[in-house]
């Protein structure tokens, strides 16, 4: 379970906050000043912290370089102020959004859902959009919520493709870092084979990941 850091003095935003994001399964630590959330967030390593800006005790902003100092920690501003200085200040502090209220809740929802995703990904060697996860640390992989099994040679590719997600990576490029360094000779027919093998595992119809750019190589467009 992800757990979020809210700091919010409204007291009535602060707990339909709460409440919308209880009900989609994230953890959520309640702080209505900088004091409350300092002590929150030494007690409880939050994935992400949902920041008010003019707060009784202080400014989000000063809040938010405090906690960057101590982790790497994901930061969304929620603020009435919406002067240009403002939000460029929260993005210079490393904010990964600026939102101004008032906000729609459901944007607001899936912005926290990007970002944690996103966080996760590079963290933890995870991808995960909704049908596909590929957990490479564990080397455990779901498509449509069923595990799928898969070779060494098939995890190999997978995390080459992850890894350099919008990229294209040619045929000699895939072999060489495959194969080349274990001695192994496996030749363009078999890596087409692998991928394909890979693809009847992970895809279906409307989920597509691995594109083949003919006669060049392959890429990962999942998202």
């Amino acid at each position: 379970m992800q757990n979020i850091l809210l700091l919010e003095d409204d007291y009535e935003l602060n707990q339909t906050l709460c409440y919308a994001l209880n009900k989609e399964s994230y953890h959520v630590e309640s702080a209505f000043s900088v004091r409350e959330a300092k002590e929150a967030f030494a007690g409880n390593a939050p994935n992400l912290l949902l920041l008010d800006v003019n707060l009784p005790d202080g400014e989000g902003f000063a809040f938010c370089k405090w906690a960057k100092e101590r982790k790497k920690v994901p930061v969304i501003f929620l603020t009435a102020r919406d002067l240009e200085e403002d939000a460029l200040k929260g993005y210079d502090l490393g904010a990964e959004d600026y939102v101004t209220k008032p906000f729609s809740m459901k944007i607001l929802l899936k912005k926290i859902s990007v970002i944690l995703r996103r966080t996760a990904e590079r963290e933890g060697g995870i991808f995960d959009d909704g049908y596909l996860v590929i957990d490479l640390n564990r080397a455990r992989i779901l498509a449509d919520g069923k595990e799928c099994s898969v070779t060494p040679t098939e995890l190999r590719l997978l995390k080459e493709l992850v890894a350099n997600k919008g990229q294209l990576l040619t045929y000699s490029v895939l072999l060489e870092r495959l194969w080349d360094s274990g001695g192994q000779f496996v030749d363009k027919h078999a890596l087409a084979v692998n991928i394909n093998r890979l693809r009847r595992k992970i895809e279906d119809e409307d989920h597509r990941y691995i594109s083949n750019v003919y006669g060049m190589g392959y890429q990962w467009i999942g998202r």
